[in-house]
């Protein structure tokens, strides 16, 4: 099959508005003009892709996958323009990575470092999104890794585990909860608790846990870094669950300890998705094996 991009972007316009005729306004074309190049573009897949309807249109299911592919050529067009764009002024490359907030906070900052600094000439697009987001924005063409922990629907793509993520209950060494060697979280629930940012993955996993138990998390203050989640537990505000790489590298200048969380959830894998490893360009597969190398032993 051969498509015509306009009419792609035609189709595209026609279901996310519901209406040819509001699609025909959004293009400035005529109503007779669209409805001639949508069936046109039907006849062409040999199948109806919308259903005509007195208030406007609905997609087909065939229309729905058809969707879907018209916005992954569409978007990967606009990334290979943009990308052009760059390497005309020089750059290699553009990686594209969306990541959970651990990795963004905790696991990507010193790996990235380094990268850049063995890649001068490539450019890192880094981006904070939910598990489920992460997936389906590797799988439409959004990005290009997606790093994820725990239980994510991967939805077909490839998955490489690099690591193992150990959640922790960080308490300042005052803390009575400090004397004890492992807990639960919903012994930690009642507890004034330090957070992460609204909106984090953490966060929102965290918040769905204590919902599941019946409970709202008791949040005295919310911060941007797991770094800072620490100084205000050190300090003996409250409590908060965080990274086990942050507490160890926290624990004796912020003088905090270290609760292991019975619950299993507490224990993540992580993994970096991707489409297909073997068609990624070469400065993508040497980050990837970066992260397999900083992170081999854990």
């Amino acid at each position: 099959m051969h498509f015509d991009l306009q009419d792609l972007r035609l189709f595209v316009r026609v279901a996310e508005s519901g209406s040819l005729t509001r699609a025909a306004g959004l293009q400035h074309a005529s109503l007779a003009a669209v409805s001639a190049r949508i069936k046109a573009l039907e006849e062409q897949v040999g199948m109806d892709l919308l259903v005509r309807q007195a208030r406007g249109v609905k997609l087909t299911p065939p229309g729905d996958a058809f969707l879907h592919h018209a916005r992954v050529m569409l978007r990967q067009l606009e990334s290979m323009r943009s990308d052009l764009q760059e390497y005309g002024g020089g750059l290699r490359g553009h990686l594209r990575v969306h990541a959970n907030t651990t990795a963004v906070s905790d696991i990507l900052p010193d790996v990235l470092a380094d990268y850049l600094a063995e890649h001068p000439r490539v450019n890192v697009d880094l981006q904070e999104k939910p598990n489920a987001e992460i997936a389906r924005g590797v799988l439409d063409g959004r990005c290009d890794l997606g790093i994820v922990a725990g239980q994510v629907d991967a939805l077909g793509l490839q998955a490489l585990h690099f690591s193992t993520d150990r959640l922790v209950l960080a308490a300042s060494r005052r803390h009575p909860l400090a004397r004890r060697k492992a807990v639960s979280f919903a012994e930690v629930i009642n507890e004034d608790l330090v957070g992460m940012h609204q909106g984090s993955t953490l966060q929102n996993f965290l918040e769905g846990e204590a919902h599941r138990l019946g409970k709202s998390l008791k949040l005295r203050i919310q911060l941007s870094s797991f770094d800072a989640m620490c100084r205000m537990i050190g300090a003996g505000v409250c409590v908060g669950v965080v990274p086990e790489s942050t507490a160890l590298r926290n624990q004796d200048s912020l003088r905090i300890a270290l609760v292991r969380l019975t619950d299993p959830w507490s224990v993540r894998e992580r993994f970096i998705l991707v489409r297909d490893r073997a068609s990624l360009p070469g400065y993508a597969q040497d980050l990837i094996t970066a992260m397999e190398h900083r992170y081999q032993n854990s």
